[in-house]
């Protein structure tokens, strides 16, 4: 069975560099966009969107819905046979207007499409997960800018990065919610059904978080975050990787 990899994400450049790293891989891997609703600032350019990427099965996904989350595991359970490794990319567009200009329907999108989607669709792949008792989730994501003093205020991006990283970390800090959450087939005496104790059950796939702060090098960094991920080493899981061009070089 060839290996199965999902990435879901924001319509973005660091998106299409990972895609562009698991062509490379595997023949086809299944992808979900949560495409740019918002309006160009003036003078503004955008992404043109990949809609056809190489070796790409696009799946569709509504962020805002659970039952669309479930659904899309689902999905890319049935086009791959098995989801193996799933990379979350949250890269969210900017929108650089005053708090007093956004519109009621900009702030909707903006939780709907890029804060509550990822609770939703996370929780739904660490359920998988779970029940597989193997795979891994990668959790992407650029560093939150600071912005110069002249610089102009985006509204949107570094809140939609601090609310998945809050989420990321709480989540690579309870080690994949073993603690939490009960794990399928652990028998009363702490131990499962593959004779795997209670307390490394929760250890048998994989949670990782990915973050650099170097703008303009997507492809680099997804190619380092892919190489830890091939690797599939328990040291690397539960814990942030910063990305950093001297030591992927070195």
């Amino acid at each position: 069975m060839t290996r199965g990899i999902l990435i879901a994400g924001n319509e973005s450049t660091l998106f299409n560099a990972a895609a562009a790293e698991a062509v490379k891989r595997v023949e086809s891997f299944a992808s979900a966009l949560i495409p740019n609703r918002f309006p160009l600032p003036e003078g503004g350019s955008v992404l043109t969107p990949k809609t056809e990427m190489a070796g790409a099965i696009p799946l569709s996904w509504n962020p805002s819905s659970p039952i669309s989350a479930r659904t899309l595991v689902l999905a890319a359970e049935n086009r791959l046979g098995k989801i193996n490794d799933a990379i979350i990319v949250c890269s969210p567009p900017a929108v650089f207007k005053s708090a007093g200009n956004l519109t009621p329907e900009e702030i909707e999108i903006l939780v709907n499409d890029h804060i509550r989607g990822w609770f939703f669709l996370i929780r739904e792949l660490l359920l998988y997960f779970r029940r597989c008792e193997a795979g891994s989730l990668s959790l992407v994501a650029p560093e939150i800018p600071d912005g110069g003093k002249n610089a102009a205020v985006d509204l949107l991006g570094p809140s939609a990065l601090a609310s998945f990283r809050a989420f990321a970390q709480g989540v690579l800090a309870q080690g994949v919610l073993a603690q939490s959450v009960p794990v399928p087939g652990i028998h009363a005496q702490g131990v499962s059904a593959q004779g795997v104790p209670a307390s490394q059950a929760g250890e048998l796939y994989q949670v990782m978080g990915f973050t650099t702060a170097e703008a303009g090098s997507e492809g680099d960094f997804a190619a380092w975050f892919f190489k830890i991920i091939d690797e599939g080493s328990g040291k690397n899981s539960g814990r942030w990787h910063k990305y950093s061009k001297l030591k992927f070089f070195r």
